[in-house]
């Protein structure tokens, strides 16, 4: 008997090409029309109008607007692929490495809440600053501590992947490419979302913290009881002995973390001292390149080792750069179709009449559900900033604002996402059955959910500004 193929996302590459096409229909389907703007070019969510005509774009007709979409993306894809090739550079040195397991070895002799709470403050800074898929590694320095505290493996998933993605979902410095496409300054507002990545970062440490005190007090409360996890159990194989090593933070790698968060800094604070605005994409490029060649000395690298660790990181943001091409040429096809506004309208129209708090909350709500589909942040950020900030002038929403709503959508259900690698690989590595970690973190990811509106409906009822 044959067996049945699982079902297996597409590539991205056809997720967004169909998205293309999809939308090409639509503007055969859905009437075209728009919205009254102010001199300003403001869109006035009060004054919509019907054209009384199609003006539909054929799927060549889309192809031929590839070109254009890079083109009128290229500024924010060139900032991308500069800022992951910088990234890599930095991941390359050993330094990020060096810092945690110099972190871990310190810490290992410290009492169960102490370590618990460095730990995942450790991991979610890592998360919100330079957060990837890398972080998986440090997966078997969380179990090993597990063991050793005599905590489940859930326990080690809650202080390393839980809290790097709790930071890498809220994290000031994760949102810069929405903020490109939604046409606010790249990285204002950095305070602000520090303060809530803070605030989730705490909850966060609270959640793990009263699970440890719960299987400490009653082990059979633990949801691994039941596959076989005992408290006493004290088996280390050698190799699990070894993960962790003491190593000494040379000046090097002390110099390459300084350098690499100072660039952050640097970037904000160049808005927030009155910075030229029209040179800020070229004043970020300009900064990361520095950032780069700084890494690279103090990181001991040869020129041709620097030179390839670059071209390497930029090659692997390639792809994500052309993604963001597509989502331009949705724009396009939306814009000249005439049917954004049309879709705006429908969307809004429910909305219009109930407080822009309500509204800003229905944003978060949205992401949330369409996340864990398209976990990719920055693909994500693509497809749908092109409805959101639409949506946002229609309802009359700051832009940044918008944009916080659309992180904290963008944040909590990755730790319930089956299709993000990050999540599903580290449940693999912790030998944590999926099943068991969806019934340990679903109730913290509605809570976290919960609190998120909140915070979207106190920003917007307060009329906060969004520059800090």
């Amino acid at each position: 008997m044959e067996k049945k193929k699982k079902f297996r996302m597409p590539h991205l590459l056809w997720i967004m090409t169909g998205i293309i096409f999809l939308f090409c229909i639509a503007t055969y389907l859905i009437p075209a029309g728009t919205f009254a703007t102010d001199a300003a070019g403001t869109i006035l969510g009060t004054e919509f109008s019907y054209l009384g005509h199609q003006t539909p774009v054929n799927p060549w007709q889309a192809l031929m607007k590839v070109k254009d979409g890079l083109v009128g993306a290229s500024t924010i894809i060139f900032v991308v692929m500069v800022s992951g090739a910088t990234i890599n550079v930095v991941l390359e040195t050993g330094a990020i490495d060096d810092f945690m397991n110099w972190a871990v070895y310190k810490l290992k002799d410290k009492g169960t809440n102490i370590l618990i709470v460095l730990m995942m403050v450790l991991m979610a800074y890592l998360g919100g600053f330079g957060g990837t898929d890398a972080l998986i590694a440090v997966v078997p320095i969380g179990t090993m501590f597990a063991k050793k505290l005599k905590l489940d493996p859930i326990c080690a998933l809650g202080v390393t992947t839980f809290a790097a993605l709790v930071g890498f979902g809220t994290g000031p410095a994760q949102q810069a490419t929405t903020q490109m496409l939604m046409g606010t300054i790249p990285y204002s507002a950095f305070f602000t979302r520090l303060l809530i990545m803070n605030f989730f970062l705490l909850v966060a440490v609270l959640m793990v913290l009263n699970y440890v005190k719960k299987i400490t007090k009653d082990p059979e409360t633990s949801l691994m009881y039941d596959a076989g996890w005992r408290p006493d159990q004290q088996e280390r194989s050698a190799d699990e002995n070894s993960v962790i090593k003491k190593v000494n933070m040379s000046w090097r790698k002390i110099a390459v973390l300084a350098v690499f968060f100072t660039q952050y800094l640097i970037i904000v604070m160049y808005s927030l001292l009155g910075g030229d605005s029209s040179q800020l994409f070229n004043f970020m490029i300009a900064i990361m390149l520095c950032t780069m060649i700084l890494v690279g000395i103090f990181g001991g690298m040869s020129p041709d080792k620097l030179g390839g660790s670059f071209a390497k990181g930029l090659g692997s943001m390639a792809f994500v750069g052309f993604v963001i091409g597509l989502a331009k040429v949705i724009s396009l096809v939306l814009g000249d179709g005439n049917i954004i506004h049309t879709i705006v309208y429908v969307l809004t129209k429910p909305l219009m009449n109930l407080p822009r708090a309500v509204a800003s909350v229905g944003l978060t709500i949205i992401v949330s559900i369409i996340n864990p589909i398209i976990p990719s942040a920055t693909s994500k950020a693509a497809i749908l900033v092109p409805i959101m900030k639409p949506v946002a002038e229609a309802l009359g929403l700051q832009l940044n604002l918008a944009v916080v709503a659309y992180q904290m959508g963008d944040s909590f259900t990755n730790l319930i996402s089956p299709l993000l690698g990050w999540m599903v690989g580290s449940c693999v590595m912790a030998n944590v059955p999926f099943e068991k970690w969806i019934k340990w973190v679903f109730p913290k990811v509605l809570l976290f959910i919960l609190l998120a509106c909140v915070i979207i409906f106190l920003l917007t009822v307060t009329g906060w500004s969004g520059v800090y």
